[in-house]
């Protein structure tokens, strides 16, 4: 049973194959090609946290593919109310094709795929947000080319973004700066194995420092959901790890700039690096639709 819990369920060859088909079907959409290939599929939704591009782009990706997805967020199913997690996983994957699940701890995501007899897919976790990479990475191979070989660059807190960015360095075959403040670095188990697999990462105290020779730069908000009573603290911790234009003129003359949004203007993030002509960060949000459907095709498409 093929599953995407985390970038490492994917080969090399699979994850490159993604991209392109995810590059393809944008195309599709953009000419007005009909792609149904998941016609009379279905895709639960388990969502435990708020959400805007995840929520839409799987929901309208599956109706362009042909299927159909449910919406069940977990204080409207018997998750809420105490149902076991295997029985749940039990019990949804008789009835749908896959399930997608938004959560907090990644123990759920990979307790109910040890229990589904479908395909589940990771639409974050307090550990890894996966498909946000994915969609990173069409967006750099649009606008840059081939990803292999270049430098990307994280700038602030050690979270899910950059655990997913350490694991697709893997995959993807990049290397990764970053820089957090102390105390706010990624999970040191995950980091020893990304590097004792190989992997090219390189932490810097100094966020100036970091970005130099970087292709691309990006962040997150300093502090995440079920973060905001941190809120105070952070912004003090993170004041200097703000992507500004003096920081980006550190990094390579065509470096590009993402962030996975929402963005907090003046906070992690000046609204003139946001806004400017560096950014692709609405190309980036609108991929997230088009990489997900390649991914969906991947796993629910049976042949024949």
């Amino acid at each position: 049973m093929k599953h995407f819990l985390t970038l490492m369920d994917l080969s090399a060859t699979t994850g490159k194959a993604l991209l392109a088909r995810a590059i393809v079907l944008k195309r599709l959409q953009a000419e007005g090609t009909p792609h149904r290939i998941l016609a009379g599929k279905t895709l639960g939704m388990i969502f435990d946290k708020s959400s805007t591009r995840t929520r839409v782009s799987f929901e309208v990706g599956m109706f362009q593919l042909g299927g159909h997805a449910l919406f069940l967020h977990s204080n409207v199913t018997q998750l809420g109310r105490g149902e076991s997690i295997a029985d749940s996983a039990r019990v949804l994957s008789r009835m749908v094709d896959g399930i997608t699940i938004r959560t907090f701890e990644h123990a759920i995501v990979e307790e109910f795929a040890r229990y589904s007899q479908v395909p589940v897919i990771n639409a974050l976790t307090n550990l890894t947000h996966p498909c946000q990479i994915l969609a990173d990475l069409m967006t750099f191979w649009e606008h840059r080319g081939v990803i292999a070989g270049r430098t990307f660059c994280w700038i602030g807190d050690g979270n899910n973004m950059l655990h997913s960015w350490i694991n697709a360095c893997r995959t993807f075959d990049f290397s990764l700066h970053y820089a957090c403040p102390a105390g706010y670095e990624p999970d040191a188990a995950l980091l020893a194995a990304a590097t004792a697999q190989g992997a090219n990462i390189v932490a810097f105290d100094d966020p100036m420092q970091a970005v130099v020779g970087a292709d691309m730069v990006t962040t997150d908000v300093w502090a995440s959901m079920g973060q905001e009573d941190e809120q105070a603290q952070r912004k003090k911790n993170f004041a200097h790890y703000q992507v500004t234009t003096a920081m980006m003129s550190e990094a390579n003359p065509n470096a590009i700039f993402m962030h996975c949004l929402p963005a907090h203007r003046g906070e992690e993030v000046a609204a003139e690096v946001i806004d400017g002509s560096q950014s692709v960060v609405w190309d980036e949000a609108e991929n997230r639709l088009h990489v997900q459907k390649a991914l969906l095709e991947w796993l629910l498409h049976v042949d024949g």
